[in-house]
C-alpha cells in the first residue's frame, strides 16, 4: 500500500509552472489527483501530465479544497492573497516567491543544506531565491567542515530569472540587432541581447539591490548563522537559462583546495566539473537541464591565505527553482510531514 496526494501547481502556465509539471512526472512523485491553476488569461488551457490531458483553472477559494500540496510559483503578491486560503483548507504550500521567505515562523529550505527546518512549518515552506539555493548547494558542504566567515559573491543571471517572457525577449532583441534593428525592451528595462546589466531590482539606502539582499539575509537564515559576513554584486547577462556565480570564501585557518575538491565531489547536489588542461569549468550551456549544480575551478586565493575561489552554474528554473519545491515536496513525503488522504494500492 503507498501513499498519494493532492498536488496543485499555483502559476501553472509560466516557466517554473511547467517545470515543476515536468519534474513531478520525471521524478514518479505520487500524485493521486493534479490541479493547475493560473490567471484568467491562461484558463483553458490544457498542460499534459502522465499521458493526460489537463485544463488549467482559475484560482478561486474553492480551488485549493481537497489538495494536500500547493507547489506556488506564481509572484509574491498572489502567494500572499491565496497561500493562506489553501493552508485553511489544510494544504501544505511550498512556495517560491519571496513572499514568505524572511518570515521567522516560515522554514527557508534548501534540502541539501536544512532538511530539518521543513519539520516546523506551519503550513508554508519558503522556496529561496534562485541564486541562494545554488550557491548554498556549494557552500554548504566546505561550511561543516570549517564554518565560513565571509562570502562575496559575483553572480551572471540570466533571462530566465525574469521568466519565460524575459527569455523571448532576448530572442527577438538578439535577432534585430543581428537584422541591424534597434532592440526593444519591454520586460526587462534595458535591452539584454549583447549587453549586461546590475541587477534591475529596487535599490536600498546603501546602494544594494533586492536580489544581492536576498543572497545575504537568506544564506544566513538558512545557515542558521547570523554572524557570517555576505556581499554580493548581481549582474544580469545575456544567458537564456542557469545562471552563473564566482564565489569568494574566506575562512578562521586556510582551507586546501585538495580537501574542498574531495569534499565537494560526494556532496550532494553537486558535481564538480573541472578540466585544467583544456580550461573547461562550469558553463550554463551545459548546466541547462541538469539537477545538479556544476562547481570547478576551485582554488586559493592568492590575496588571502584562508581563501578559496570556486565558479559555479547551475539551471536556475531547474534547481534553482521548480526541482528545489519538488524536493521540500519529497522531503514532507519521506519525513512524513503531510496528511496524505488519498490512499493507493
Amino acid at each position: 500500500m503507498s501513499k498519494s496526494y493532492r498536488v496543485a501547481i499555483l502559476g501553472a502556465t509560466g516557466a517554473v509552472g511547467t517545470e515543476l509539471l515536468e519534474l513531478l512526472e520525471n521524478r514518479a512523485f505520487p500524485v493521486a489527483e493534479l490541479k493547475l491553476l493560473a490567471s484568467e488569461r491562461s484558463v483553458g488551457r490544457s498542460l499534459r501530465f502522465n499521458g493526460e490531458n489537463i485544463l488549467v483553472e482559475p484560482v478561486s477559494d474553492r480551488a485549493f479544497e481537497n489538495v494536500d500540496i500547493v507547489l506556488a510559483s506564481a509572484g509574491g503578491s498572489t502567494s500572499k492573497t491565496w497561500a493562506s486560503v489553501a493552508v485553511e483548507k489544510g494544504a501544505v504550500v511550498i512556495d517560491n516567491s519571496s513572499a514568505f521567505r524572511m518570515n521567522p515562523q516560515v522554514p527557508l529550505v534548501v534540502p541539501e543544506v536544512n532538511p530539518q527546518a521543513a519539520a516546523n512549518h506551519q503550513g508554508i515552506i519558503a522556496n529561496p531565491n534562485c541564486t541562494t539555493i545554488l550557491m548554498t548547494v556549494a557552500v554548504w558542504p566546505l561550511h561543516q567542515i570549517k564554518p565560513v566567515q565571509r562570502i562575496v559573491a559575483s553572480t551572471y543571471q540570466s533571462a530566465s530569472g525574469a521568466g519565460a517572457r524575459a527569455m523571448a525577449e532576448v530572442k527577438t532583441q538578439t535577432s534585430a540587432i543581428l537584422q541591424g534593428q534597434r532592440p526593444v525592451a519591454e520586460v526587462l528595462p534595458y535591452p539584454l541581447a549583447f549587453n549586461l546589466f546590475p541587477h534591475n531590482s529596487p535599490l536600498n539606502d546603501l546602494g544594494y539591490c533586492e536580489e544581492e539582499m536576498k543572497m545575504v539575509n537568506e544564506t544566513r537564515k538558512i545557515f542558521s548563522s547570523q554572524q557570517i559576513k555576505i556581499t554580493a554584486t548581481c549582474v544580469r547577462v545575456p544567458v537564456l537559462r542557469a545562471h552563473s556565480e564566482a564565489i569568494n570564501l574566506e575562512f578562521a585557518t586556510p582551507f586546501s583546495v585538495d580537501a574542498a575538491k574531495e569534499i565537494l565531489t560526494s556532496a550532494p547536489g553537486v558535481k564538480l566539473v573541472e578540466d585544467w588542461k583544456n580550461n573547461h569549468f562550469p558553463m550554463p550551456i551545459e548546466a541547462t537541464g541538469q539537477d545538479e549544480v556544476l562547481v570547478g575551478r576551485i582554488r586559493q586565493d592568492i590575496s588571502h591565505p584562508c581563501g578559496l575561489e570556486l565558479w559555479l552554474c547551475g539551471d536556475q528554473i531547474r534547481k534553482g527553482a521548480a526541482l528545489n519545491a519538488i524536493q521540500i515536496a519529497e522531503l514532507l513525503v519521506e519525513k512524513n510531514l503531510l496528511k496524505p488522504l488519498v490512499t493507493s494500492h
